[in-house]
């Protein structure tokens, strides 16, 4: 491994436990409003990756928008090593991958605060003030410039008035002594932290408040991220299946305790690569669900039936309360129950493929057989009003622009090591 790129340009590294693929996209699309850039393709963001990214900088860039994805202590080092980061931005210090460190969330937290102990010295970060684990991120001698973003305790960037509404989350930021309201197009709480540090990283490089508002209104939404999809007899899919970890479990479920109308039903998989806090982070789940007034809970997977059994001991109906072993009787039964008036948040680990049941369900509500679905490239807003599909040419020339030189350069690497 050679030198670190060093760009003199702006290089921003988003990493966290949630919301690092969604926080990437709206730092990229504020900043594309006036510059051209170079960001990490979909979530390949493992420092293999970055590697391959290094190669493909060109000076024609005017800033770099990268998301630092780790599995184990070391990882975001190794990004840094390839491209070092001079802004860095930690959404938040979660569950997620903590059995890589037998379920203690301090030495997550040092890992994750690889990214500052090895970017630009004099750089800037961005903290999110309002998750209690930021107290344990590690800065080593960094001595350079540190921003905050929050809702409930002070920060830098805070936002105030936060409101679900048809267009999805609105709220205020005060901005050069200027109280500017800013709308993203969907829906979470959660949601409104990731566009706070787009909109830090944005005023920290000189855009507008207007500039910033229209990246955040045109960024590129994540698959499977709090997805919403609105069908006839107001029944409503927030498809939520990419992944899952207590923190992005809850933060989905009072995005289904938000905007559900009716029934609202929340289907929850198991959480895979907790290790020894699988036990303590299903029950965590399972006592918010009681807490948020969801009328029928269905789970999914060997460790999820905790959920459930928590749910029930913390007061909600065991009637309510369902476990499937089998995904396929979760469908059947699913299907056999699409009454009117009804929110279903689909939310679980990868592996379980809960991505299948939501594709299920989408076809049954549209009418839709599978080919048709995969072919429609008509993307639905919070409201429900369809917009323009993204340019299907622009998406062949990212894929062969980037993505095939990196799978090649993946194979190549792997081939060496054998």
């Amino acid at each position: 491994m050679g030198k670190a790129l060093r760009l003199k340009k702006p290089v921003i590294a988003i990493t966290g436990s949630a919301g690092k693929s969604t926080t990437k996209e709206m730092v990229a699309s504020v900043l594309a409003t006036k510059w051209r850039i170079f960001k990490s393709v979909d979530n390949l963001n493992f420092y293999t990756h970055t590697r391959q990214y290094a190669k493909r900088i060109q000076p024609r860039h005017q800033a770099v928008v990268l998301e630092y994805g780790m599995s184990g202590a070391g990882h975001i080092k190794q990004h840094c090593l390839a491209i070092e980061p001079n802004y860095s931005v930690i959404t938040n210090i979660g569950s997620a991958h903590i059995g890589a460190f037998g379920g203690d969330v301090r030495k997550l937290a040092r890992a994750k605060s690889e990214i500052i102990r090895w970017m630009k010295p004099t750089g800037t970060v961005v903290l999110n003030r309002d998750d209690k684990n930021t107290a344990l991120i590690d800065k080593g001698k960094f001595h350079g410039k540190i921003v905050t973003v929050g809702i409930n305790n002070k920060a830098t960037y805070q936002a105030r008035n936060v409101r679900f509404s048809s267009a999805g989350m609105t709220f205020q930021v005060t901005l050069h002594g200027k109280h500017e309201q800013f709308t993203i197009p969907i829906y979470g709480r959660h949601h409104v932290y990731n566009a706070l540090c787009a909109i830090a990283i944005g005023d920290l490089l000189g855009f507008s408040p207007q500039q910033i508002r229209v990246g955040l209104r045109r960024y590129r939404r994540m698959q499977r991220r709090t997805s919403i999809y609105r069908f006839a007899r107001n029944i409503v899919l927030i498809d939520d299946s990419y992944s899952s970890n207590p923190h992005a479990a809850k933060a989905a479920i009072d995005t289904l305790a938000q905007i559900g109308k009716g029934t609202k039903v929340a289907v929850l998989g198991s959480m895979r690569a907790l290790g020894p806090y699988a036990g303590k982070g299903h029950r965590e789940v399972g006592r918010h669900v009681a807490a948020k007034n969801i009328s029928r809970l269905y789970t999914y997977g060997v460790l999820a039936k905790q959920i459930g059994v928590t749910a029930v001991k913390a007061g909600m109906p065991a009637k309510n309360v369902i476990h499937f072993a089998k995904q396929d009787a979760l469908n059947q039964h699913l299907l056999s129950h699409l009454t009117p008036n009804t929110t279903i948040l689909v939310k679980g680990s990868h592996a379980l493929q809960l991505m299948d049941t939501a594709d299920l369900l989408k076809r049954r509500l549209s009418g839709k057989p599978a080919a048709a679905l995969r072919k429609s490239a008509i993307r639905r807003s919070p409201s429900g009003q369809s917009r323009k599909p993204a340019s299907r040419r622009a998406t062949t020339a990212v894929r062969r622009r980037v993505h095939m030189p990196l799978l090649r350069g993946i194979v190549k690497a792997r081939r060496n090591r054998r």
